[in-house]
């Protein structure tokens, strides 16, 4: 229905359109200057039309960030629904009475609020949009009752507004009111590995391959994004004046994180990290062209070279993109069909020439030939300490082991390194060695060569995969806990988590997250989640008993991980077998448990397990009314975050078509 809705080609010029955002003036114009041959004032007239360039505007604003982006795109459409109805009143023959005109006044103030909310999802921070994604719900959901309330006020009779307009504008309420009760599905990934990152204590390299996919789901993996995302914290950070300090840290910290994946220097203040050149912060009013500056560094260029793409760089940037195993062009992110660099002379005199005229003093670089030839020992070493790792002597092969492990873990350039140098085959091999030392070093190594993307396929096809969860079954106890660290991270490749969960890696995971220590049981949560995204993989675990230690790990809350436990939950309440298999365990009662006194996050993520087990069997709903869920339910509508309080309202519409409603 709503989309044979035809909207009108934009009015043309004329009658205030020039005036974009002014303030609408409330109060009635008597007679004076009617617009466009019809009876309204200028001033009328301007009202009108000021709202009509609102829509437009907001219409313009192209593409939104990815947590917000349907939400955004339908505020759009339903605001543009309001154009007819606008151009209607514009063209009436008589002026607009005054408590008209108050109530079209409150409708630009929500129209406005919108604007303001649509810009925020269209150039905010990707990060803080996605950390705060409940606090902007509730700010789309303001909107919706702002608009809603202020079409209520509107006199349609008084300005003789026509049938067929009147049913668009219905139509555009009951929108909006359906958009407040509406249960999108969450976006599980997403919210799981925001509330890793920002929760986990436990700072190890495994946590780099959720930065991966982070990045890639905010959009946050190329250079132009990064660099447009530096801004916008930027803005951020300004705009809150030291308020929320300590979840400004949070995001700025993540950016960093980030950049370190993108293979990018990471500045330990995210505002100096702007475009601006550090060599003019202290000569501000002095601006270097452009086109002397690195796209990857920002600062001006002594050594620029040009990549086979035709775009330049600063030499030292480059080859540590490079060294980072990017083959890729940093600006234009096209493939290179080889990663020679060519000095650019012409610029490079540019510079100079530029440098000696406005007296600028170009940074020296005076550590570059200790770089190269501190990163030739380094390969020399590495080159060694893998062939050490086929010796003989038990004690040599531990040593390498050891010191590769150590190597891999400090940055992604001795990851490289290692890979290139022909690490991995050995390693794998080593993995069956009966040497406990020798195992963890080995597995611990792998996982950290692991965050390496094109490692983890060659760790794959090395044949590790089978190796890797012999060691979890039965390693020590620090082997057990890396391996299941190492099989989440490789796990990031849909075709690793079909290999894992083909040659049985879930039941050896079921164990960990059973009786492990803590440390083990996160990184078994972390892995089984991680899997469970893979349908098949969800009646594997569902199979290997994973409900029974889940439901464990809600019983002792002293272990932190409710929430973990209740987002895998509610990935294999998705399956029949996982439906099936909960409903012969005292499951119900505990959610309902959760939802009447756990914290807000908790209360969001069993409703929205019980949700899920409802719409399909309404035993459960059945059940979780004997418990008494009815009453919280209200409450959580009323009170809980703003999702669950969707998700709340959703299962009570549920409950109201059930025949045992008290």
């Amino acid at each position: 229905m709503e989309g044979q809705i035809l909207i009108p080609p934009p009015p043309p010029p004329g009658g205030g359109g020039e005036s974009k955002e002014r303030n609408l003036t409330n109060g009635s114009s008597n007679g004076g200057g009617g617009g466009g041959g019809g009876g309204l004032s200028n001033e009328e007239i301007t009202v009108v039309q000021e709202m009509i360039d609102l829509i437009e505007a907001v219409g313009l604003y192209g593409d939104y960030r990815r947590s917000q982006r349907k939400d955004s795109y339908n505020l759009v459409r339903r605001m543009k629904l309001l154009i007819p109805l606008l151009e209607e009143i514009k063209e009436i023959e008589n002026p607009i009475p005054e408590d008209a005109l108050n109530c079209l006044s409150n409708l630009k103030k929500s129209l406005v609020c919108a604007k303001k909310l649509l810009k925020t999802c269209n150039e905010g921070s990707k990060i803080y949009l996605a950390f705060d994604s409940e606090g902007i719900m509730v700010r789309f959901h303001g909107c919706y009752d702002k608009i809603s309330v202020a079409l209520d006020e509107i006199p349609f009779d008084e300005l003789n507004v026509s049938d067929e307009v009147k049913e668009q504008v219905e139509l555009m309420r009951t929108q909006l009111k359906r958009a407040k009760r509406r249960t999108d599905t969450q976006d599980i990934e997403l919210a799981m590995d925001m509330m890793v990152v920002f929760s986990k204590k436990d700072d190890r390299n495994a946590d780099s391959a959720i930065l991966e996919r982070l990045a890639k789901k905010l959009e946050l993996h190329t250079l132009p994004d990064l660099r447009a995302e530096t801004v916008a914290v930027r803005k951020l950070v300004k705009e809150r004046n030291g308020q929320q300090a300590e979840s400004t840290q949070q995001i700025i910290d993540l950016l960093g994180k980030f950049k370190q994946v993108a293979g990018l220097e990471e500045t330990d203040d995210v505002l100096a990290d702007v475009p601006m050149p550090k060599t003019l912060e202290k000569c501000q009013s002095l601006a270097i062209p452009n086109e002397f500056l690195c796209p990857i560094t920002l600062e001006i260029m002594t050594d620029p070279v040009i990549v086979a793409s035709g775009q330049t760089y600063e030499r030292e940037s480059i080859n540590k993109w490079f060294e980072s195993n990017h083959r890729t062009c940093p600006a234009t992110r096209q493939n290179l069909p080889h990663l020679s660099v060519a000095p650019n002379f012409a610029l490079r005199n540019l510079i100079l020439q530029w440098c000696e005229k406005n007296n600028f003093q170009l940074p020296k670089k005076e550590a570059s030939a200790d770089v190269e030839e501190t990163t030739s020992e380094q390969q020399e070493e590495i080159v060694a300490l893998i062939q050490n790792l086929s010796s003989t002597q038990l004690d040599e092969q531990r040593r390498a082991a050891k010191k590769i492990r150590m190597l891999s873990k400090e940055n992604p350039e001795n990851r490289v390194m290692i890979a290139n140098a022909g690490g991995i085959p050995p390693l794998v091999q080593l993995l069956s060695y009966p040497d406990s030392k020798i195992q963890e070093h080995t597995v611990t190594a792998l996982l950290n060569l692991s965050l390496d993307d094109s490692n983890k396929r060659t760790i794959a096809t090395e044949g590790a995969i089978p190796a890797i969860i012999e060691v979890l079954q039965n390693g020590k106890i620090g082997a057990r806990e890396n391996s299941a660290a190492c099989l989440f991270s490789l796990s990031m490749l849909d075709e690793n988590k079909v290999a894992i969960g083909s040659m049985n890696g879930i039941p050896p995971l079921v164990d960990l997250l059973q009786h492990g220590t803590i440390r083990g049981k996160k990184d078994a949560a972390t892995a089984l989640f991680n899997l469970s995204l893979n349908q098949v993989n969800k009646a594997r675990a569902i199979k290997a008993g994973a409900l029974k230690p889940l439901l464990q790990l809600l019983v002792d809350k002293n272990l932190g991980m409710v929430d973990e436990a209740l987002s895998i939950l509610l990935l294999l309440v998705s399956h029949p077998e996982g439906r099936s298999a909960i409903g012969q365990l005292s499951f119900i009662e505990t959610l309902v448990d959760f939802i009447r006194e756990g914290t807000p996050k908790n209360k969001e993520c069993a409703v929205s397990v019980l949700l899920e087990l409802g719409l399909s069997n309404s035993s459960f709903v059945l059940a979780a009314l004997q418990y008494g869920v009815y009453e919280h339910l209200n409450e959580l509508a009323r009170s809980g975050t703003n999702r669950a309080q969707r998700k709340a309202n959703s299962l009570l519409q549920h409950m109201s078509k059930c025949e045992h409603i008290p």
